[in-house]
């Protein structure tokens, strides 16, 4: 079990097998978004790091971000919980003006994960 602490909200303890979006929205309670559903397609998923980001990234990741042109944030349907962390949610239904966050992410990551680093 690790520790997740998603600023404004209680720390939770949450599987080292599970998805860092699943744990945000149904550990920590916090309505982040997840328009693709987790698939690395939309961005808006995205979590800011205080403390305990991962030094890999799935290729997927990578890319996505790449094609955006954004920095300094990650996605969070790419991220296993297999270690404390700190995130800040940036990106939450709240305000969004969007119906729903989007369709639940599967358990596992999507696409099938190509390890490499940050």
């Amino acid at each position: 079990m690790s520790k997740l602490s998603v600023e404004g909200f209680p720390t939770v303890e949450v599987a080292a097998d599970k998805r860092l979006v699943l744990a945000i929205e149904q550990d920590a309670g916090v309505d982040i978004l997840h328009a693709c559903g987790g698939n690395a397609r939309c961005t808006t998923c995205r979590v800011e790091f205080v403390s305990g980001e991962p030094q890999q990234m799935t290729q997927a990741e990578k890319t996505r971000l790449a094609e955006r042109g954004l920095t300094g944030v990650r996605l969070s349907c790419q991220i296993f919980c297999d270690h404390d962390m700190t995130v800040r949610a940036i990106s939450r239904l709240e305000g969004s003006g969007r119906p729903d966050p989007g369709r639940t992410p599967e358990p596992t990551i999507q696409p099938p994960p190509e390890w490499t680093t940050k």
